[in-house]
């Protein structure tokens, strides 16, 4: 059973989850700081978003594996489709599986938050989920992918900053504030250096097997100098935020998540082969959602 059970288990890559969440834990808890949280609405956004996830998390592995971008070469875990574990058809089959729960998770998250009262909120949200969709599959799959066009940093940006952010604060509140978009810019710059991590690790398998992230468009050593201005460029920003809207030390305990960020910084400038980067990978993702929980916390206190 458990044999059965394990492909799949890594084909869903567990270790990307934390940060797909880190977008609904700002929103969250800003939302509880201004007087409007739903556990049920929290619960219910906090288990769609991982199921968007995985969506993407087993398209990126259907698509990179009939392209043939994964290979013997390629560093880190080994893939489904790449290993055999799983066939492609078993993988469509999930990957339609998957869309479906996604459709019925959004439905009862629009009926919990807005109930039948927001005709254009809930449209809107309907909207979202689409694209998200989308996104998530067209990231691999299909001949017009986005992620083997040097647009999945912009993808990553938006969907993992601004929507994440925006989205679930917007869930809680019905409304749009201000003081949302810095810390959403700050996740989607971390988020983004996320991906140009994993695409600095693959960027000479990637480019032979003509995937042309925006990693292998700039070269290795422009890859690197991009990556420390998106990490450097959400301190910053986070920074910013935490003295325009100071009212308490509590609200500067994301600032503990810097020392991480900056060690992070140095490996990388250190770093010279594959395995350099792989090993930052969990670093900064575990990094980002701590300082997601870090600054929702330091709102709530």
């Amino acid at each position: 059973m458990f044999k059965k059970i394990k492909p799949w288990i890594s084909a869903f890559r567990l270790r990307t989850l934390p940060l797909s969440i880190s977008g609904i834990v700002i929103g969250a808890c800003l939302a509880h700081h201004n007087g409007a949280f739903n556990v049920y609405v929290f619960l219910i956004a906090v288990l769609l978003t991982i199921s968007l996830q995985i969506l993407s998390n087993l398209a990126n592995d259907l698509g990179d594996g009939v392209k043939g971008t994964d290979n013997e070469e390629r560093v880190g875990p080994q893939r489904a489709i790449q290993s055999g574990a799983i066939s492609e058809d078993q993988m469509m089959l999930a990957i339609k599986n998957n869309i479906l729960i996604v459709a019925g998770l959004t439905v009862l998250l629009i009926y919990t938050a807005l109930g039948v009262h927001h005709l254009f909120l809930s449209l809107l949200f309907l909207v979202l989920a689409g694209l998200s969709i989308y996104a998530a599959i067209s990231y691999t799959v299909g001949e017009s992918a986005y992620g083997y066009k040097g647009l999945g940093d912009i993808f990553v940006f938006i969907f993992f900053g601004l929507v994440s952010v925006g989205g679930s604060y917007l869930l809680f509140t019905q409304r749009i504030d201000h003081h949302i978009f810095l810390p959403a810019i700050a996740l989607g710059l971390l988020s983004v250096g996320v991906l140009n991590l994993n695409n600095m690790r693959d960027i000479e398998t990637d480019e032979r097997s003509k995937k042309i992230t925006l990693a292998v468009k700039l070269g290795k050593k422009r890859a690197k100098q991009y990556h420390l201005f998106l990490i450097g460029s959400a301190i910053l920003v986070s920074s910013i935020f935490g003295l325009l809207y100071f009212s308490s030390f509590y609200n500067l305990l994301f600032m503990i998540a810097y020392v991480p960020l900056i060690i992070h910084m140095k490996k990388i400038s250190n770093a010279s082969i594959p395995n350099d980067f792989d090993s930052q990978l969990k670093v900064l993702a575990l990094t980002t959602f701590l300082f997601s929980v870090l600054l929702g916390i330091g709102y709530i206190m």
